[in-house]
């Protein structure tokens, strides 16, 4: 709880002090989903639209999808291919921005009382295509998140994810840091809501987040 209370102290002070912050308000809908089809393999899956405004001003859709493989409780891995589409700038008319990516996942929890720990170590391989040229980048990203239940149906969370480029000298690119809350809907769904600040190198971006998180069994043991 301890922990919990550190992490949101320290989004707030980062929130007060953050320079360039973008006043507009912008949101992501989100569904993220975990389909289990063996005592080891699970099916990952992710789709999220992101505006720069409330409902509006499109910025980026990404789809996701991977094969997860758990090794024992605490520890899993997940080998996934994403396509996504980015429009940079912000009320104007822009080129869009297309995106293959293959990414590879580690994750790791631990528990102390009620507080979960989820670590996130994901190494991002991006072969992007914007008009007719063809780049291609490589980013490593590590996410910790903190889950506390409140009660039966709802947990409070909060995180914190750093990418950075491995191909630059300057490699930092952004850090998202963020809290909500979760609803246990029944033993499939949950609600999610949320709010995070984008910290990239020239602005801050504030975001509410919606989602759906679906997680189904198709596996039992006989």
């Amino acid at each position: 709880m301890r922990f919990l209370l550190f992490v949101t102290c320290l989004f707030i002070y980062s929130s007060i002090f953050s320079q360039n912050t973008n006043n507009e308000l912008g949101n992501w809908f989100m569904y993220n989903g975990s389909h289990k089809i063996s005592e080891k393999w699970a099916i990952k899956s992710m789709a999220h639209i992101r505006y720069y405004k409330i409902g509006k001003d499109f910025q980026q859709e990404i789809y996701r999808l991977g094969a997860n493989y758990t090794l024992h409780k605490k520890l899993n891995f997940t080998l996934g291919y994403s396509y996504v589409t980015t429009d940079f700038i912000s009320g104007t008319p822009s080129n869009t921005v297309f995106e293959n990516r293959i990414y590879e996942d580690i994750n790791y929890s631990n528990s102390f009382n009620k507080l979960k720990l989820s670590h996130r170590f994901r190494f991002e391989h991006r072969f992007i295509r914007a008009n007719t040229l063809n780049s291609d980048s490589h980013w490593f990203r590590y996410d910790l998140n903190a889950q506390y239940p409140i009660s039966e149906k709802w947990t409070a969370y909060v995180f914190n994810e750093i990418f950075f480029n491995m191909d630059k000298s300057k490699r930092f690119v952004q850090n998202w840091t963020g809290f909500g809350v979760l609803h246990q809907l029944n033993t499939t769904l949950k609600l999610n809501l949320g709010y995070q600040q984008i910290k990239l190198p020239t602005e801050t971006q504030k975001r509410i987040l919606l989602g759906i998180i679906v997680n189904t069994n198709h596996f039992k043991n006989k």
